[in-house]
């Protein structure tokens, strides 16, 4: 049967909890289906497919990793594994010449990044890390109000991003060999945004830190169970953010401007809203609602660079995914004890 080329079917490598938001999602991009399934545990993998299944088609399940990336009707792979595997299955499916989107953060440490980098450019194959919170609706909108001049001069950005998370040392959230840790697994996201606010007030540059101070608090395992960092930048600007498994939070972020602040009130990774704040006025406020689940944005992005035969998203670039890996490695190496990059 002739394939349907107005469908972008995908491969999904690692059909766990992640990937079941990813799955959702797909009803929201046009075109999308779940096309393929490779999972080590193949009763996993069926149920996954039979789950998400449209139309009455389920995906096809398989344990070989060779064979869904052999299939020429696979467009492209979502990689959704622990962090400690994306490495393997990035350089796999970019050798094999399929089109990757690979869950934050793309690897562990900048080195490794640039490697799997300079092997998609030199495949000439698409690769994008899923930061999805570049693509909400809520970042349109702000950065608009950024771009205008809504805070004027930006001074500070403060931010956190914690939950309680019960201390189990086989947990992905607190094993060495899962790549655990909250500045992995969360914290990469008060950077995102603090590098995406700089880039909103800055033309699209995004200056790097002359100073950066780190206190973390490490858990019996090694891992970083907790981070407060302050980054500084030229002209006194600063990022103050907490990321951690010890404590629960609104998880607010707001960029403080000399005239009114801008503030993602909860959840700042995955904002529905953004307000303008001053002090004596009540909050200007703006919804701005997802139309799924919020991972449609990186997987609608993602589908238009591949049919345009870009290697890397304009919106999310290689740089972008380099730049957040020399920032964690910065921040690690001033962890207690000096943390290797690699853990």
């Amino acid at each position: 049967m002739a394939l349907d080329h107005h469908v972008f079917r995908w491969g999904v490598i690692g059909p766990g909890g992640i990937a079941n938001r990813f799955a959702a999602a797909l009803a929201g991009v046009p075109g999308a289906r779940l096309a393929a399934v490779f999972a080590r545990d193949a009763a996993k993998g069926r149920a996954y497919a039979a789950r998400w299944q449209r139309d009455g088609e389920p995906a096809r399940v398989t344990t070989a990793l060779a064979e869904l990336l052999a299939d020429p009707a696979i467009d492209a792979v979502y990689i959704a594994t622990p962090h400690s595997h994306h490495g393997e299955y990035v350089r796999a499916a970019l050798v094999a010449g399929k089109p990757v989107l690979c869950e934050k953060p793309l690897v562990t440490s900048l080195e490794e990044g640039q490697a799997l980098v300079e092997l998609a450019r030199a495949k000439g194959v698409f690769l994008m890390e899923a930061l999805w919170t570049r693509f909400l609706p809520a970042y349109e909108l702000a950065g608009r109000w950024l771009r205008e001049g809504a805070i004027g001069e930006l001074r500070a950005m403060q931010s956190t991003f914690c939950f309680s998370s019960a201390y189990d040392p086989v947990h992905r959230n607190w094993n060495p060999a899962l790549a655990g840790g909250s500045l992995w697994d969360i914290g990469i996201y008060n950077l995102a945004v603090t590098r995406w606010v700089l880039q909103q007030m800055n033309d699209g540059a995004c200056p790097e830190p002359v100073a950066i101070d780190v206190a973390a608090q490490l858990a019996p395992t090694g891992v970083d169970a907790a981070v407060n960092v302050t980054l500084h930048f030229p002209g006194g600007v600063t990022s103050q953010f907490r990321c951690g498994f010890d404590a629960s939070s609104v998880n607010a972020f707001e960029a403080l401007g000399s005239k009114a602040g801008l503030r993602f009130p909860v959840d700042f990774w995955g904002a529905q809203a953004v307000e303008l704040v001053t002090r004596k006025a009540p909050a200007q406020r703006a919804e701005a609602p997802y139309i799924v689940n919020g991972f449609e944005g990186e997987v609608a992005e993602a589908q238009a660079c591949i049919r345009a035969g870009l290697l890397e998203s304009p919106r999310m670039p290689h740089a972008e995914t380099l730049a957040l890996l020399r920032w964690m490695d910065a921040i690690r190496e001033r962890f207690p004890g000096g943390v290797n990059k690699k853990g």
